[in-house]
């Protein structure tokens, strides 16, 4: 069963609000067994609605469409519906005592622009909004389904889990649709794929495989849909098995895992402490940990020493160090890193020393040089990188990479033990 998404409102296509209704909906149909052939924002126009609806019907076995509800008058989508499938817009009695009970609960009168919300077209299958004003609306046309619903998020997703999806699960027939996703890191896009060249040579025709780059990660998905969902995990699991002997340090997770989640969960099996030292990052690292939640059972703190005095002060790093090899550099991001190791009483630190531009660089440290070391209570590693002229991808990517270098070295040395 194919799907098309369709979100009306000139506050999406001008930038005013993102659209995450699609996002969402995307997700949640493929788990019932329906693939989603397109998504499409449009203007709330009336000739653009009956356009585009008009021409998806044809490629989509259903078209859901989210926005244009309301009470006001750039609120057209029903009216456009309506004569898109020729019919006409009737009061729908319990969605208007529904809408009577919101607003006796909050003390408002009932006004006539709010009643209008009761009126559907004549044809279509009300769909209840329990939290809302403005009803979801079934129509079948030649076998084909339109589903239209408010564009408020958590109305659209009530509407959607209690009257759409099931619903759609039963028509699917039961066919399922199983993603995996493995998160890496520290390879670039195209020596991953070359990497992966003999493994993706072997994959099975019903699993397809995509690589979906940000400016942290790189995801593998492994995609296959069929009758027998388990059937469909176990030969994924298979590759993911296969795919963990080719490149296990760059997995780094699955899912939704994020470099500083998978940190924090293993200096919790391991209960360990941490602190940071940063200058270039500026906090980031710091920011990422405690986003975690329950960061504060393996996170001390941090000092952010972005002038060379507060290293030298509040670090205790030389500052012949300093002078001699300059504060990006291996000599002093590791004294940092052994400074606030030490003040803080951690078993790991990591410190961030580097220029993360537009401006600083000097002659053999060009924008984008980033040293960082992480100190351990047996052992030190350090590492140079080069990332390039962009200020918020230089910061953000030193500080990923210093939190991999901690994976590493706690793997590394757990292995050990």
């Amino acid at each position: 069963m194919y799907a098309t998404i369709i979100t009306i409102g000139d506050e999406i296509l001008i930038g005013q609000i993102v659209d995450t209704n699609s996002a969402w909906m995307g997700n949640e149909l493929n788990k019932v067994g329906v693939k989603v052939r397109q998504i499409i924002s449009i203007s709330d126009t009336d000739e653009q609605i009956k356009s585009t609806v008009k021409q998806l019907i044809n490629d989509s076995d259903i078209v859901l469409i989210t926005g244009g509800l309301g009470p006001t008058n750039d609120d057209i989508t029903k009216q456009a519906l309506c004569q898109l499938f020729g019919s006409e817009l009737v009061v729908h009695e319990p969605t208007l005592e529904h809408i009577r009970q919101i607003f006796a609960k909050r003390g408002l009168p009932l006004t006539d622009l709010n009643a209008l919300q009761a009126e559907v077209p004549s044809n279509c299958e009300v769909l209840h909004n329990r939290l809302g004003t403005a009803p979801g609306m079934w129509f079948q046309v030649d076998g084909k389904a339109v589903v239209a619903m408010p564009g408020v998020p958590f109305e659209m997703k009530a509407i959607m889990q209690e009257h759409i999806l099931p619903r759609l699960l039963a028509i699917s027939g039961g066919e399922s649709i199983v993603h995996r996703t493995i998160q890496t890191f520290g390879l670039p896009e195209s020596f991953l794929a070359e990497r992966l060249t003999e493994w993706e040579a072997k994959m099975p025709n019903n699993i397809k495989v995509a690589y979906l780059p940000n400016p942290t990660s790189i995801r593998i998905r492994l995609s296959s849909s069929g009758p027998k969902k388990e059937l469909l995990e176990l030969e994924i699991q298979k590759q993911v098995e296969a795919l963990m002997k080719i490149i296990p340090n760059n997995i780094f997770g699955h899912e939704d895992d994020t470099m500083a989640s998978v940190v924090g969960d293993l200096l919790v099996e391991h209960d360990l402490k941490l602190a940071v030292a940063e200058s270039c990052t500026g906090g980031t690292i710091a920011h990422l940990i405690t986003q975690q939640p329950g960061s504060s059972r393996y996170f001390t703190g941090g000092v952010v020493a972005y002038a060379n005095d507060i290293k030298i002060s509040a670090l205790g790093v030389d500052g012949h160090l300093i002078e001699t090899h300059g504060a990006v550099s291996q000599q002093v991001v590791e004294a940092m890193a052994n400074g606030v190791m030490h003040r803080f009483s951690t078993d790991y630190a990591i410190a961030t020393s580097g220029i993360a531009g537009p401006t600083g660089a000097t002659p053999g440290k060009p924008v984008g040089t980033v040293w960082v070391a992480v100190s351990s209570r047996h052992t030190a590693v350090s590492q140079m990188f080069s990332f390039g002229s962009n200020r918020e991808q230089n910061i953000l990517r030193s500080s990923v990479s210093a939190l991999n270098m901690l994976r590493l070295l706690i793997l590394s040395e757990k292995k050990m033990q």
